[in-house]
Protein backbone atom coordinates (compact mmCIF):
# COMPACT_ATOMS: atom_id res chain seq x y z
CA UNK A 1 0.00 0.00 0.00
CA UNK A 2 1.03 3.75 0.01
CA UNK A 3 0.04 6.15 2.57
CA UNK A 4 -1.47 9.04 0.49
CA UNK A 5 -3.65 11.96 1.11
CA UNK A 6 -7.69 12.36 1.20
CA UNK A 7 -9.33 15.19 1.98
CA UNK A 8 -12.10 16.05 3.73
CA UNK A 9 -11.43 13.65 7.26
CA UNK A 10 -11.69 15.47 10.29
CA UNK A 11 -8.88 12.99 11.86
CA UNK A 12 -6.46 13.87 9.03
CA UNK A 13 -4.99 12.08 5.84
CA UNK A 14 -6.43 8.91 5.06
CA UNK A 15 -4.73 6.02 4.39
CA UNK A 16 -5.44 4.06 1.54
CA UNK A 17 -3.81 1.93 -1.31
CA UNK A 18 -2.38 2.46 -4.81
CA UNK A 19 -3.05 -0.88 -6.56
CA UNK A 20 0.84 -1.09 -8.13
CA UNK A 21 -0.48 -0.50 -11.65
CA UNK A 22 -1.45 2.95 -10.59
CA UNK A 23 1.59 3.36 -8.27
CA UNK A 24 3.86 4.97 -11.01
CA UNK A 25 1.47 7.64 -11.05
CA UNK A 26 2.14 8.66 -7.47
CA UNK A 27 6.02 8.64 -7.57
CA UNK A 28 7.69 10.83 -5.76
CA UNK A 29 10.94 12.40 -7.18
CA UNK A 30 13.05 14.94 -8.14
CA UNK A 31 12.04 16.54 -4.78
CA UNK A 32 14.13 19.19 -2.13
CA UNK A 33 13.88 16.88 0.39
CA UNK A 34 13.60 18.14 4.05
CA UNK A 35 16.68 17.58 6.28
CA UNK A 36 14.90 16.34 9.94
CA UNK A 37 18.44 16.36 11.41
CA UNK A 38 17.90 19.34 12.33
CA UNK A 39 14.60 21.10 13.49
CA UNK A 40 15.40 24.38 15.03
CA UNK A 41 17.10 27.42 13.50
CA UNK A 42 19.76 27.46 16.59
CA UNK A 43 20.53 23.56 15.09
CA UNK A 44 20.14 24.10 11.63
CA UNK A 45 22.83 26.97 12.13
CA UNK A 46 24.83 24.20 14.31
CA UNK A 47 24.58 21.47 11.22
CA UNK A 48 26.08 24.00 8.95
CA UNK A 49 29.16 25.37 10.55
CA UNK A 50 29.80 21.44 11.83
CA UNK A 51 28.99 19.37 8.28
CA UNK A 52 32.68 20.47 6.59
CA UNK A 53 34.15 19.79 10.08
CA UNK A 54 32.80 15.99 10.39
CA UNK A 55 33.88 15.65 6.28
CA UNK A 56 37.27 16.39 6.73
CA UNK A 57 37.01 13.69 9.28
CA UNK A 58 35.56 11.39 6.80
CA UNK A 59 32.11 11.49 8.75
CA UNK A 60 28.32 12.60 8.25
CA UNK A 61 26.03 13.97 11.24
CA UNK A 62 23.26 11.73 12.29
CA UNK A 63 21.51 14.52 14.18
CA UNK A 64 21.83 17.84 16.10
CA UNK A 65 19.67 18.47 18.88
CA UNK A 66 19.74 21.25 21.85
CA UNK A 67 17.85 19.64 24.33
CA UNK A 68 17.41 21.30 28.07
CA UNK A 69 16.54 24.18 29.34
CA UNK A 70 18.22 27.69 29.24
CA UNK A 71 20.44 27.40 32.08
CA UNK A 72 20.90 23.53 31.37
CA UNK A 73 21.67 23.44 28.00
CA UNK A 74 22.96 19.93 25.87
CA UNK A 75 24.38 20.49 22.70
CA UNK A 76 23.69 16.59 21.21
CA UNK A 77 25.46 15.98 18.02
CA UNK A 78 25.74 12.07 16.54
CA UNK A 79 28.26 11.31 13.89
CA UNK A 80 29.16 8.04 12.01
CA UNK A 81 31.31 7.06 9.50
CA UNK A 82 29.59 6.71 5.75
CA UNK A 83 31.60 3.52 5.03
CA UNK A 84 30.40 1.53 7.83
CA UNK A 85 28.27 3.64 10.55
CA UNK A 86 30.81 3.18 13.29
CA UNK A 87 32.10 6.18 15.33
CA UNK A 88 34.90 4.80 17.92
CA UNK A 89 36.06 6.26 21.05
CA UNK A 90 38.86 7.70 19.38
CA UNK A 91 37.68 9.65 17.11
CA UNK A 92 34.61 10.62 18.69
CA UNK A 93 37.12 12.69 20.80
CA UNK A 94 39.17 13.93 17.95
CA UNK A 95 35.40 14.83 16.82
CA UNK A 96 34.08 16.86 19.84
CA UNK A 97 37.40 18.64 20.51
CA UNK A 98 37.24 19.94 16.76
CA UNK A 99 33.53 21.08 17.17
CA UNK A 100 34.19 22.94 20.78
CA UNK A 101 36.92 24.68 19.05
CA UNK A 102 34.60 25.85 16.11
CA UNK A 103 31.75 26.61 17.90
CA UNK A 104 33.63 28.51 20.72
CA UNK A 105 34.67 30.86 17.67
CA UNK A 106 31.38 31.21 15.86
CA UNK A 107 29.05 30.65 19.02
CA UNK A 108 25.93 29.74 17.43
CA UNK A 109 24.69 28.77 20.55
CA UNK A 110 23.63 31.83 23.33
CA UNK A 111 23.99 31.33 26.87
CA UNK A 112 25.61 27.99 28.78
CA UNK A 113 25.63 24.86 27.39
CA UNK A 114 27.62 21.34 27.70
CA UNK A 115 28.76 19.70 24.51
CA UNK A 116 27.47 16.06 23.76
CA UNK A 117 29.11 14.33 20.77
CA UNK A 118 28.76 10.44 20.65
CA UNK A 119 28.02 7.69 18.07
CA UNK A 120 24.31 7.36 16.95
CA UNK A 121 23.99 4.02 19.39
CA UNK A 122 21.91 0.93 18.61
CA UNK A 123 18.32 2.23 18.45
CA UNK A 124 19.19 5.17 16.44
CA UNK A 125 17.71 7.50 14.54
CA UNK A 126 16.92 7.53 11.41
CA UNK A 127 17.20 10.86 9.48
CA UNK A 128 18.67 10.09 6.19
CA UNK A 129 16.60 8.93 3.49
CA UNK A 130 19.91 6.05 3.26
CA UNK A 131 19.53 4.74 6.34
CA UNK A 132 15.97 3.62 5.39
CA UNK A 133 17.68 1.09 3.14
CA UNK A 134 20.65 0.44 5.18
CA UNK A 135 18.67 -1.09 7.95
CA UNK A 136 16.10 -2.91 5.75
CA UNK A 137 14.73 -5.54 7.71
CA UNK A 138 14.75 -3.40 11.68
CA UNK A 139 12.19 -2.79 12.92
CA UNK A 140 11.36 0.93 13.21
CA UNK A 141 8.95 3.39 14.92
CA UNK A 142 8.07 6.27 13.32
CA UNK A 143 6.44 9.95 13.49
CA UNK A 144 4.76 11.94 10.58
CA UNK A 145 4.28 15.43 10.26
CA UNK A 146 0.78 14.56 9.83
CA UNK A 147 -2.11 13.04 10.80
CA UNK A 148 -2.69 9.60 8.60
CA UNK A 149 -6.33 7.92 9.73
CA UNK A 150 -6.40 9.75 13.14
CA UNK A 151 -2.62 8.64 14.56
CA UNK A 152 0.85 10.53 13.23
CA UNK A 153 2.93 7.20 14.89
CA UNK A 154 3.60 4.36 13.25
CA UNK A 155 5.70 0.77 13.75
CA UNK A 156 6.90 -1.86 11.53
CA UNK A 157 9.81 -3.44 9.80
CA UNK A 158 12.19 -1.27 7.52
CA UNK A 159 11.47 -2.77 3.67
CA UNK A 160 13.66 -0.37 2.09
CA UNK A 161 13.60 2.49 -0.41
CA UNK A 162 12.03 3.74 -3.56
CA UNK A 163 12.66 6.56 -5.21
CA UNK A 164 11.83 9.35 -2.21
CA UNK A 165 9.55 6.64 -0.35
CA UNK A 166 10.20 4.76 2.60
CA UNK A 167 9.18 1.40 2.05
CA UNK A 168 7.86 -0.44 5.72
CA UNK A 169 5.97 -3.32 6.94
CA UNK A 170 3.75 -1.78 9.33
CA UNK A 171 2.25 -4.07 11.88
CA UNK A 172 -1.33 -5.23 11.47
CA UNK A 173 -0.59 -4.49 7.51
CA UNK A 174 -0.68 -7.08 5.03
CA UNK A 175 0.74 -4.78 2.29
CA UNK A 176 4.48 -2.92 2.23
CA UNK A 177 3.15 1.15 2.95
CA UNK A 178 5.05 3.34 0.93
CA UNK A 179 5.72 6.38 2.99
CA UNK A 180 7.14 9.89 1.31
CA UNK A 181 10.09 10.90 3.13
CA UNK A 182 8.99 14.28 3.46
CA UNK A 183 6.37 13.19 5.88
CA UNK A 184 8.82 11.86 8.55
CA UNK A 185 9.09 13.86 11.40
CA UNK A 186 10.77 11.45 13.47
CA UNK A 187 12.06 8.19 12.88
CA UNK A 188 14.67 5.61 14.89
CA UNK A 189 15.00 1.83 15.51
CA UNK A 190 13.58 -0.25 17.62
CA UNK A 191 15.55 -2.46 20.54
CA UNK A 192 15.50 -5.97 19.62
CA UNK A 193 17.54 -9.10 20.04
CA UNK A 194 17.99 -9.21 16.03
CA UNK A 195 19.36 -5.71 16.39
CA UNK A 196 21.84 -6.31 19.16
CA UNK A 197 23.16 -9.03 17.44
CA UNK A 198 24.03 -6.87 14.20
CA UNK A 199 25.67 -4.25 16.77
CA UNK A 200 27.75 -6.36 18.09
CA UNK A 201 29.01 -8.11 14.80
CA UNK A 202 29.49 -4.65 13.93
CA UNK A 203 31.47 -4.27 16.68
CA UNK A 204 33.49 -6.86 16.76
CA UNK A 205 34.52 -6.25 13.17
CA UNK A 206 34.94 -2.89 14.06
CA UNK A 207 37.60 -3.91 16.64
CA UNK A 208 38.97 -6.70 14.57
CA UNK A 209 39.98 -4.08 12.03
CA UNK A 210 41.23 -1.04 14.30
CA UNK A 211 43.66 -3.76 15.99
CA UNK A 212 44.83 -4.84 13.02
CA UNK A 213 45.45 -1.68 11.58
CA UNK A 214 47.55 -1.07 14.90
CA UNK A 215 49.72 -3.82 14.49
CA UNK A 216 50.64 -2.39 11.35
CA UNK A 217 51.54 0.76 12.49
Amino acid sequence: MCIGTQAGSETGDRLFIWPSHLFGTAKRQNRNLPDVRAKTEIERRVLRLIEPVCAEQNLVVVRVRLLGREKNNILQIMAERASDGQLEVGACARLSRAISALIDVEDPVAGKYNLEVSSPGIDRPLTLLAHFSTWAGFDAKIELDRLVEGQRRFKGKLAGVEDENILIDLDGETETAHIPFDWIADARLVLTDELLKKSMSRAKRQASSTGENDHEH
